[in-house]
């Protein structure tokens, strides 16, 4: 069979090497809505097109690649452009599934419109006030209507000497200087330089492959990389997610880039919630009468869901378990029905093999027996193939008014915009990985800056302390309840409900909301140290953690409203494992000394007189 030839769609080599001015035939600027940051689009020779970006007159990319290879028996051609079109955009939305009730999603958009050997295609930026938002667009050809993409050419080319924090969904983070990056680093990657960090990350992937960054040709370069999929298939018209770089000049202002996945995906669908579905829940053993004891446990506790977790349809992996069918040793009915006297809503697992085998048949069967929610296992979050799968799998449990929490290599691209119901998901390596407390403080700036995440927090109780899987402090583990933003948080993962009699010391988790009405990172560096504050209501919690060293310093409460005072209650590490607990009263302004040994943590909750 005769080799197909390449056709390069949107040709860009981006070697990283800055061309001359000269060699620019054309350059258009887009600025963000207050200015400081600049985006301009360049087209080479009529061969390339490429674009830099700076931030309040600096620099922080280079012209760097862009581009999508496309399989065609064309050859490689000069690309033109053939027009362009912008709009301004202005809009708050009101989420209360987030970390803060209103975001202000304010942008200015250029679409870039381009024609190659007979192709017509576009690029679509977004500028906003730190961010760049870049997506491919092929609209219906006449002669094709699908297309192969066999690489993607998007590059960022780095204008400094930065450390990239490498990781890949659930493993440890290793940094390193990004010349020395070997293999892949799952997105969003935070980079560090002295005075510059990014974020390079992407949003509303719906079915395009999970895309990774590599070490690019040039020095002190990053690449787009396909790394489970050799190529991606796409019908047309076909649009790409989107690849976003953001800029910040400390470690805690990358957090005001977390929603910028869920700005860029689609607005949400029909299907709302009409009711508060967030809050807090507790596995249960697989058995009726644990799932009575965690019903009881929760009503105490003020948690909203229970969940019978891997098992309770029988062996999760074997192809003759059934998700319509649950053990002898579950009664379903009359744990359904024992929750919804005491308010408390089921929630069941089902593995990757039954939700294709069933999962059609089990959204109208788990509405019929009254379950609240599904949690997704071993789902493949990776490929091309799974990622379509999982996209209408999560519009079709949204559509029945299921809340869903997907597991395991799934991280999110803010499709929770999209879907409401979609509260979180894993990706992430939780309490039941053992992390340890340089983890714990890399999270905040990395994968936490993509969306919401399952913890399984693993709490001590007097029966079992989890030292196999806690390498932190109890004030560490309440202050991350705080600090790990999701609207269903899984607390007491591996803990029996009757062994929960410490009440002075979980109090803490009963009383800490799971979505905000707004969120402030008042001090931090990477792998070091954390503190984060969050209000709800009138009332706002903090949570500190110190990585795998001492950290002393302040606490300014300057976000308190003036000339009001309120009780704030603290709970810190008293040493030999126990908490300590006290009240102070505070104003806006107040400063409070702390002093938090390595792996430790003090969590806040002030409440207003």
């Amino acid at each position: 069979m005769k080799k197909e030839k390449i056709f390069t769609l949107l040709i860009a080599l981006g070697f990283g090497i800055s061309p001359s001015f000269a060699q620019v035939q054309q350059i258009i600027s887009i600025q963000s809505p207050e200015k400081g940051t600049k985006v301009d689009i360049g087209l080479f020779s009529k061969k390339e097109i490429r674009y830099r970006m700076s931030k309040n007159g600096k620099e922080i990319l280079g012209w760097s690649a862009l581009g999508l290879q496309i399989d065609s028996k064309e050859a490689a051609s000069e690309v033109s452009i053939t027009g362009t079109s912008g709009s301004s955009h202005r809009e708050d939305i009101i989420n209360l599934l987030g970390e803060n009730r209103i975001i202000s999603n304010n942008y200015n958009e250029r679409r870039i419109n381009l024609k190659s050997q007979g192709y017509s295609s576009s690029i679509l930026f977004r500028v906003f006030d730190g961010s760049l938002a870049i997506r491919y667009i092929i609209p219906r050809q006449k002669k094709k209507k699908e297309i192969t993409i066999l690489r993607e050419n998007t590059g960022f080319h780095l204008n400094n000497q930065y450390l990239i924090y490498q990781y890949h969904q659930e493993s440890v983070f290793k940094p390193l200087p990004v010349d020395s990056l070997k293999g892949s680093s799952d997105l969003p990657s935070t980079l560090a330089a002295k005075d510059s960090y990014l974020s390079i990350g992407e949003a509303e992937n719906t079915g395009y492959t999970k895309a990774e960054l590599t070490h690019g040709i040039a020095p002190g370069s990053l690449q787009v990389s396909f790394e489970k999929d050799s190529q991606v298939r796409a019908a047309l018209p076909f649009q790409s997610p989107w690849r976003t770089i953001s800029v910040s000049e400390n470690a805690i202002g990358l957090h005001h880039f977390s929603e910028l996945p869920f700005k860029l995906s689609g607005a949400p669908s029909s299907h709302r919630p009409d009711k508060p579905i967030a809050g807090k829940l507790m596995r249960a053993q697989l058995n009726t009468q644990s799932a009575l004891d965690c019903i009881d446990l929760a009503e105490k506790m003020d948690f909203r869901y229970i969940m019978f977790d891997a098992g309770w349809y029988g062996p999760e992996r074997s192809k003759s378990s059934d998700p319509r069918i649950p053990i002898a040793d579950i009664d379903m009915e009359k744990v359904i029905n024992y929750g919804r006297q005491h308010q408390v809503g089921l929630i069941l697992y089902v593995n990757y093999i039954g939700l294709q085998a069933h999962l059609d048949e089990i959204l109208p069967l788990y509405k019929k027996w009254g379950v609240k929610g599904i949690k997704f296992g071993f789902i493949d979050g990776l490929s091309q193939k799974g990622l379509q799968w999982l996209s209408s799998a999560i519009k079709k449990v949204n559509d029945k008014g299921l809340v869903l929490n997907i597991h395991d290599n799934y991280k999110p691209t803010g499709l929770s915009r999209t879907y409401p119901f979609l509260l979180t998901q894993e990706g992430i390596r939780g309490d039941e990985n053992c992390p340890d407390a340089f983890h714990t403080t890399v999270l905040p700036f990395t994968r936490f800056l993509a969306g919401a995440a399952d913890f399984t927090f693993c709490f001590p109780n007097p029966k079992d302390q989890f030292h196999k899987n806690l390498k932190v402090s109890k004030a560490q583990q309440l202050a991350l309840t705080v600090i790990n933003f999701s609207p269903l948080q899984s607390i007491f993962w591996y803990g029996r409900p009757k062994d929960y009699t410490n009440w002075d010391e979980i109090e803490f988790f009963r009383k800490v909301p799971t979505v905000w009405d707004r969120t402030i990172y008042l001090q931090g560096e990477i792998g070091k140290s954390i503190s984060v504050a969050r209000k709800s209501g009138n009332s706002w919690f903090i949570g500190s953690a110190a990585g795998e060293n001492d950290w002393k310093d302040t606490m300014v409460m300057d976000f308190l409203d003036a000339n009001k005072a309120y009780t704030a209650t603290i709970w810190e590490d008293a040493g030999d494992q126990k908490l300590s607990k006290k009240t102070i009263i505070v104003k806006r302004g107040y400063q409070m000394p702390f002093m938090i040994r390595a792996a430790g943590g003090i969590a806040i909750e002030i409440t207003l007189n």
